[in-house]
């Protein structure tokens, strides 16, 4: 599977920076420098994410990604600026990867939607 050219959507990913400061208390969440990536996105839809999301549906997003970037087990809880600027903080995170031969399955949340 080849992802079209012209359905690519330029985002970026952004990874969530937490610590502690000298004296062990906890830093702000803060988050790194961002990475332009493209991505298939769509608006879920379907039965099954009705059942899985409910209400929430509204709030997410479907997306193919083919490359590197973005791998199951290590990227989840990233943020995605998908409408906002790369200098915002992300207005989506990364909530569910599905690895295929040829191309990633990513579902999408969005931050703070009340």
């Amino acid at each position: 599977m080849r992802l079209k050219t012209s359905d690519l959507k330029l985002v970026y990913l952004r990874q969530p920076i937490t610590g502690k400061d000298d004296e062990g208390h906890d830093l702000a969440p803060s988050w790194s420098t961002a990475v332009a990536i493209k991505l298939n996105v769509q608006s879920a839809g379907g039965s099954v994410n009705a059942q899985v999301w409910g209400q929430q549906l509204k709030y997410i997003k479907s997306c193919k990604y083919q490359g590197d970037l973005i791998n199951e087990g290590v990227n989840e809880n990233w943020g995605i600026c998908l409408n906002v600027s790369e200098t915002s903080d992300p207005d989506y995170l990364i909530n569910s990867i599905q690895t295929f031969s040829d191309h990633k399955n990513i579902t999408l949340e969005l931050r703070n939607h009340g």
